[in-house]
């Protein structure tokens, strides 16, 4: 949630509880998220909330999180990066041909979205440029052309530049002072 970055997919051929656990577990194991670290916030689906999958978080140590019954709008970081999937150029009118076309495809995209895709939500750095921590500087850089720009023809600006302060706090739900930070 914090970087925005895609940190772990799959495309099967059914939805289970296993492959969600399967899922969870190497990607856990590839980021190097330790126990205690990580807060799973999911639908209510039965793949997210099945035996298998609830024992694998508890062996993780990772903490699941369902959002409200009946709240479409109570997960909107995945809601808008399916959105952002959906309205992509090459996005399929129809279902694909076979699975392999869909691994493919997804993998594409995911590439796109992790280190192309500058994303509004975090000062129009890529997930993968937050994600590592290179949107610092990148920030930086930006306010200072900004700001040389302003200096050089303060007759084109009114107000002032752009806001390229990094966003160092984000919170799912505001109201209850759950924060995901940097550390």
């Amino acid at each position: 949630m914090w970087s925005r970055k895609v940190v772990g997919w799959a495309v099967h051929d059914i939805q289970s509880d296993d492959h969600a656990a399967a899922l969870i577990e190497a990607t856990c194991r590839r980021e190097k998220v330790s126990a205690n670290q990580l807060v799973l916030h999911s639908d209510n689906g039965a793949a997210m909330k099945g035996k298998t999958m609830l024992v694998k978080l508890e062996q993780l140590g990772v903490m699941p999180s369902f959002s409200r019954p009946r709240v479409s709008d109570d997960n909107p970081f995945p809601e808008a990066l399916f959105r952002t999937l959906k309205y992509r150029p090459g996005y399929p009118d129809g279902p694909f041909i076979t699975i392999d076309d869909a691994r493919r495809w997804v993998a594409g995209f995911v590439s796109w979205y992790n280190d192309d895709h500058r994303h509004s939500g975090i000062r129009f750095v890529t997930p993968n440029q937050r994600h590592d921590g290179r949107h610092i500087a990148i920030l930086a850089h930006r306010d200072h052309v900004y700001r040389c720009a302003r200096e050089r023809r303060p007759d084109r600006w009114v107000g002032g530049t752009r806001d390229w302060t990094p966003i160092l706090t984000v919170r799912l739900n505001p109201e209850h002072g759950l924060d995901q930070q940097t550390t």
